[in-house]
């Protein structure tokens, strides 16, 4: 029998005492080394989700759409017209701080990997990026190396990143996240799932070989990084996008056989998840032979082979007597493929080494019964937010027309205008996206920056074989600023604004796949921040009719400081969601089209300054609460936009968030290199008109001619929700807002796009 492991043993694979003692009971007796790995991967928040997956029960999951919902490698949805579309987010946090180019890179092929293992060839890579503040060095490397990453990898890979978001901001300089989201058009006949089946099936092995590279990943993606972090450098993987296009096209192909029974791929846990995962999900065992997997070093014990997280690594179940076949497939590709081991009847995972049962345990054990902790929610919102939500604007200093008094300089608003395009949050992305290739594959509709979502052709025919017009558009949507000052109201407006992105591109809303970024769930205020922000996804999903078919929880991002406390991230629930185009020659981008057209706001939401940019920028303070969401008011707003769109009567739109409608104005004259000139209501303080900041307000354009027809079907589906407020001016009319009769703002063209292209650049050096 093992002898037991000491205390700082186990906690070295991140399981406490308790779920040790548990582990003995349900073994009868003390785990091996390679047990102990095992139970310490597979029992991490990474892969059991023991700490939230009571609050993800919440979440809806099904709709006339939804194909396939969690619990896959990915969910799929039906676009029609027989198209069917797999698509999923995930995490690679805590690889990224410690090594920022092979964390990021590996965060892609590792989201790509989940989209093909479900027969889907991808199509389209977005990511959701947070650092610290571009002042600091540190924060600068690691911005740097990820967008390298992303980069390196999916333009070698040949899949086009179309999309993202980018924030900055000091609640991050510890514990960047970096989120990658793929898309899939699915090429099989059946959708490949990873449940194991039938007795005697050989489990094939399928890719690159297996080092000690990513070693005990999961288990590292479930700790609070600290200075010592820096020694976990092998728990970061390292990928090759060339072997893994290899990849993509043998799959593809052996899935096209019916010889795949189920696939898994080798991502957190490596073959201790997939081996798990299927054995579990298939209600029957796996027995394993260490000796026939691939291995790029000498010398490797059970535990560095079971806890590997080398990349671009795949197991099959096959059909009896086909393996050959496959085998074959992989071969001409230039990639290993073994059979390593057999589907038995017994329940279990069984491990070989050296002819030597190396590792034996319930598979439920691992995937299934794992720990789960019910965890108590404090009666009221902790100090931190009830002190917040004091604020109001009368703390601020007065303002008129002319500007606002802050330390005893004077601010006009053209002034204000122009140092917000100046911040990178609010700023031009394109010294990001410009290092990308988003136009592999010939079907980027919409390039990056031009418009509030992707939007992707899709290469396909429909029942008749004609060529569809069909597409699809996506969108990541996050700001942990709202989330943390309200996690409920935070979550919904996340959902709300990426629902509203896709309306303003011509898209409907089809669905979700989230991905969770929270501190530590065992504290009161981590758990509070947590389970109110899964309270508010759900609720803004049921009502916006776009279900969750999955995602990712990424818990313990936090940072140790030199005294050794922990300072978390912002909680930060990105919002990954797709929507289907019908027609892709009818989409908007967020550019003016033409001098002369009409410009409308929809929507009548009141801004607010609690949680906005200008509020962090201008004043230093991060206070109040966020917009609140009408979900009501959401969907009509955005009803009446797609409509518009489909009718060919919105030539532009452009959803007003952070910065409010002078920054959505701004964004809207650069994109399109012409002015604008409109009117705005001043209810109460000027900055609130002009930068403060509420959901359900889109920014469209139209032509002069279609103004007596758009405004009759306004009257009709909105009644008053909606203002004709002003028109596009040629370019060198610049931005122009009035109240009344006077003049707020009067910004050049080519100064706001100056201060909004130059802003990463110039802190970058």
């Amino acid at each position: 029998m093992p002898a037991p492991f000491t205390a700082d043993e186990i906690a070295s694979e991140g399981i406490n005492p308790e779920e040790y003692e548990e582990i003995v009971r349900r073994l009868g007796r003390h785990p091996n080394r390679a047990e102990l790995g095992m139970f310490g991967v597979m029992w991490s928040e990474h892969c059991c989700y023991k700490n939230s997956r009571p609050l993800l029960k919440q979440f809806p999951t099904t709709g006339d759409r939804i194909l396939v919902g969690p619990g896959e490698n990915a969910g799929v949805v039906d676009l029609g017209d027989g198209l069917r579309l797999a698509f999923k987010i995930e995490s690679h946090n805590h690889p990224s701080a410690i090594e920022p180019y092979q964390g990021a890179a590996t965060g892609v092929g590792g989201i790509l990997r989940d989209i093909f293992t479900m027969g889907a060839r991808p199509i389209a890579v977005l990511n959701s990026l947070r650092f610290g503040s571009l002042a600091s060095a540190r924060s600068q490397r690691i911005f740097s190396g990820v967008v390298a990453g992303i980069a390196g990898y999916g333009n070698s890979v040949g899949v086009p990143t179309v999309g993202g978001e980018i924030y900055f901001d000091e609640a991050y300089s510890g514990n960047p996240l970096v989120n990658a989201m793929a898309l899939g058009l699915m090429e099989t006949p059946d959708i490949v799932k990873s449940g194991a089946s039938g007795i005697g099936n050989p489990v094939v092995y399928v890719g690159s070989t297996t080092g000690r590279d990513g070693m005990g990943g999961a288990s590292f993606a479930s700790a609070e990084l600290s200075e010592e972090s820096e020694r976990d450098r092998p728990a970061v993987q390292v990928g090759d996008p060339f072997l893994e296009k290899s990849l993509i096209e043998a799959c593809l192909e052996a899935f096209k056989t019916g010889a795949v029974l189920a696939a898994q791929d080798m991502g957190a846990a490596g073959l201790t998840c997939s081996t798990a995962e299927m054995a579990a999900k298939g209600g029957i065992g796996i027995e394993l032979d260490l000796d026939k997997i691939p291995a790029r070093e000498t010398g490797m014990v059970p535990y560095e082979f079971l806890l590997s997280e080398s990349q671009e690594r795949m197991l099959f179940v096959a059909a009896v007597g086909r393996e050959g076949e496959l085998i074959e497939i992989f071969h001409r590709w230039g990639l290993h493929a073994v059979v390593a081991g057999q589907t038995i009847a017994e329940p279990i995972v069984r491990i070989f080494f050296q002819n030597e049962v190396a590792a034996e345990i319930a598979a439920a054990a691992l995937a299934e019964d794992t720990p789960i902790y019910h965890r108590e929610l404090l009666n009221e919102p902790p100090a931190y937010a009830r002190q917040a939500w004091e604020w109001t604007a009368d703390e601020l200093p007065s303002c008129n027309a002319a500007g606002i008094a802050i330390a005893d300089a004077i601010y006009a608003w053209t002034d204000v205008l122009l140092q917000l395009l100046d911040v990178p949050n609010l700023a031009s992305k394109q010294w990001v996206y410009r290092q990308y290739d988003h136009q592999v594959q010939n079907n980027t509709v919409v390039l990056p920056g031009a418009a509030d979502a992707a939007v992707i052709r899709l290469r396909a025919a429909d029942a008749t074989g004609t060529p569809t017009l069909r597409g699809v558009a996506a969108t990541v949507d996050c700001n942990g600023r709202y989330v943390y000052l309200d996690p409920y109201e935070g979550a919904k407006a996340a959902v709300a604004e990426a629902a509203r992105n896709l309306s303003c591109v011509g898209a409907e809303p089809l669905a979700v796949t989230d991905n969770l970024n929270f501190g530590n769930p065992e504290t009161p205020v981590g758990y509070w921040q947590l389970a109110s922000a899964c309270r508010g996804i759900a609720d803004a999903c049921r009502a916006l009719d776009t279900p969750v078919t999955g995602g990712n929880v990424s818990l313990y991002n936090e940072t140790l400081d030199s005294r050794g406390n922990p300072q978390a991230i912002y909680p930060t629930p990105v919002i990954g969601m797709v929507g289907v185009v019908e027609d892709i020659t009818r989409t908007c981008s967020q550019g003016w089209k033409a001098a002369d057209d009409c410009i409308y706001l929809l929507g009548d939401s009141t801004p607010t300054l609690g949680s906005s940019e200008y509020l962090t920028v201008l004043h230093g303070t991060v206070a109040g609460r966020p917009p609140q969401v009408d979900c009501d008011r959401e969907r009509t707003v955005q009803a009446a936009c797609r409509e518009g769109i489909r009718r060919s009567w919105v030539r532009s739109a452009h959803d007003c968030a952070e910065g409010g409608i002078a920054i959505a104005l701004a964004e809207c004259c650069i994109a399109g290199d012409l002015g604008a000139a409109v009117t705005i209501e001043v209810a109460e303080r000027v900055d609130a008109a002009l930068f403060g900041e509420a959901g359900a307000r889109i920014l469209v354009s139209v032509a002069a001619g279609d103004r007596l027809d758009w405004e009759a079907y306004l009257q009709e589906v909105l009644g008053d929700r909606w203002q004709a407020i002003g028109t596009v001016q040629p370019s060198d009319a610049g931005l122009q807002m009035s109240a009344g009769k006077a003049v707020l703002v009067n910004a050049s063209l080519e100064a706001m796009r100056d201060r909004w292209s130059a802003a990463i650049p110039r802190r970058l050096g």
